[in-house]
C-alpha cells in the first residue's frame, strides 16, 4: 500500500484501490486477517505509519491486523500494540540488530 491505496507489481504500480475499500469488500467475503505493508515506509527503519494503521483498526475493528514496514526498535512494536495490531513484521530491524530476539521474545512474553 502506498498513499491508502493498493500497490502492486513489486510496489511498482500504485491502483486506485482505495485501502479501505478494498478491506470492507473482502471483509464482506469473509477475510478476517490482513496482512498491511506501507511500502513508503518500508525498510527504511523510520517508524511505521501507526497513524494509518490506528484509522484502519478503528474503521474495522474486528480485522486480525498485521503491520509491516518502517519498524525500528522495540517502541515501535509497543505503539502498533497500543493501537490493537494483532501481530507485526520485524525485518530489516532485526536483521540490522537493532531488535534483538530476547528483546522480541521479552516483548512478546508481556502481552
Amino acid at each position: 500500500m502506498k498513499e491508502e491505496k493498493i500497490a502492486v507489481a513489486g510496489w511498482l504500480e500504485t491502483t486506485d484501490i482505495w485501502i479501505y475499500d478494498f478491506i470492507e469488500k473482502y471483509l464482506a467475503h469473509g477475510v478476517q486477517q490482513l496482512f498491511c505493508t506501507d511500502v513508503s515506509k518500508d525498510g527504511l527503519l523510520q517508524g511505521p505509519s501507526t497513524e494509518l494503521y490506528r484509522n484502519i483498526l478503528s474503521k474495522f475493528p474486528s480485522l486480525h491486523f498485521i503491520a509491516s514496514g518502517g519498524v525500528s526498535n522495540v517502541a515501535d512494536l509497543e505503539a502498533l500494540r497500543d493501537i490493537g495490531c494483532a501481530g507485526v513484521i520485524v525485518g530489516k530491524a532485526f536483521y540490522e540488530g537493532r531488535i534483538s530476539l530476547p528483546e522480541l521474545v521479552r516483548f512478546n512474553e508481556g502481552k
